[in-house]
């Protein structure tokens, strides 16, 4: 049934046991999913109770003051899930497909929950006046996550051929968007890169075949609110780049998250970068008005081919390469990034600089 979920939900799964072990439960309820919907407080089942006015902090206050009259975790104790947990994740699987979609996200979870009614989660909802009908009801209010996604078999086969209608005219607004931004926010860094989101708009892009799980899975890495810097690592000549161009496809044609339809990913020639810097400073100059470019604009996501070059890259005696440059800013979340590189380089130079290895 794992399959069946979306990423969200195997984050808040995770986040369930670990809210059952911090309360010291011996069990996985139904009220741990809720506090785990709350601890994460992202997705559409936090958005629909911020709309309905909802004390999140209270609900979690609730729950807790219930849970701590509950049976004790003792050391070495596997927490499992409850039976009503277990009910709670199977209807949440079937509201999603009442709703027409391929997975189930975490307003499936809450809708399950009040459905189910029959366990403490429900009640304190119900308690502060949230049940079934009002959270369906904000659902249908909320924007369609799928908008622009309603392909017909034939486009399904043909993605890098313009689209008519709707899809169309979605993809030519995102485009405007995309190149008035390119024009007037990012100047230098538009002089030492390729757009390839525009490249897969004008149909310069080939389409990708037979990657369909790698890039699913470069954009669920993307999606996170941290550590979504992915690296792809593979022989010479496997195609690291095409899964790049694939993403940069599937963001025109709107079959990501949400969270991507406006990115543009962006890839950084290093060797323009680097070249014609005579003087000391001039590498560090150019990078830095990069980074600052960047983190103007986190629409922005930055692939580097052969990243392995950025570690050294630039540095003299007395400067800083182009990785201790990018450190910092990856650290904080201010930029992201995509790499590629071989294994053989990637352990030669990435895996022996621990900190960069971590961003």
């Amino acid at each position: 049934m794992i399959n069946q979920f979306s990423r969200k939900v195997s984050d808040i799964l995770v986040y369930s046991k670990e809210e059952a072990n911090r309360l010291r439960n011996n069990y996985i309820g139904p009220e741990h999913l809720l506090l785990a919907l709350i601890r994460d407080g992202e997705g559409n089942a936090v958005k629909m109770l911020a709309r309905l006015n909802i004390n999140l902090f209270e609900i979690k206050k609730r729950i807790e003051l219930h849970l701590d009259q509950s049976e004790i975790l003792f050391p070495g104790e596997d927490i499992l899930f409850t039976k009503e947990a277990n009910r709670i994740l199977k209807i949440c699987v079937l509201e999603a497909r009442l709703l027409k979609k391929e997975v189930a996200d975490t307003e499936h979870i809450l809708l399950a929950i009040l459905k189910d009614k029959d366990n403490l989660a429900a009640t304190v909802l119900e308690e502060n006046n949230v049940d079934y009908t009002k959270v369906a009801e904000q659902l249908e209010e909320l924007p369609n996550i799928d908008a622009g996604m309603g392909f017909s078999e034939e486009e399904e086969e043909e993605p890098g051929k313009a689209r008519s209608g709707k899809n169309k005219a979605d993809s030519q607004r995102y485009a405007q968007t995309a190149t008035k931004k390119s024009a007037n926010d990012t100047p230098v860094l538009d002089n030492f890169s390729t757009d390839i989101t525009k490249a897969a708009e004008e149909g310069r892009l080939d389409p990708v075949v037979g990657r369909e799980k790698e890039i699913e899975r470069l954009a669920q890495i993307l999606s996170r609110r941290k550590k979504n810097n992915p690296v792809l690592i593979g022989e010479p000549g496997v195609g690291k780049s095409a899964i790049v161009e694939g993403l940069a496809l599937r963001i025109i044609q709107r079959k990501v998250s949400r969270i991507l339809f406006e990115k543009r990913v962006v890839s950084l020639d290093m060797t323009a970068v680097i070249a014609g810097t005579k003087y000391r400073g001039q590498f560090e100059e150019r990078i830095r008005s990069i980074l600052n470019e960047l983190q103007r604009n986190p629409n922005i996501i930055l692939f580097i081919d052969e990243i392995h070059t950025i570690v050294g890259a630039g540095s003299a005696a007395g400067s800083l390469d182009a990785a201790n440059m990018l450190k910092p800013a990856l650290a904080r979340g201010e930029i992201q990034c995509i790499g590629a590189t071989t294994p053989d380089e990637y352990r030669k130079n990435i895996e022996k600089d621990g900190a960069l290895e971590r961003r």
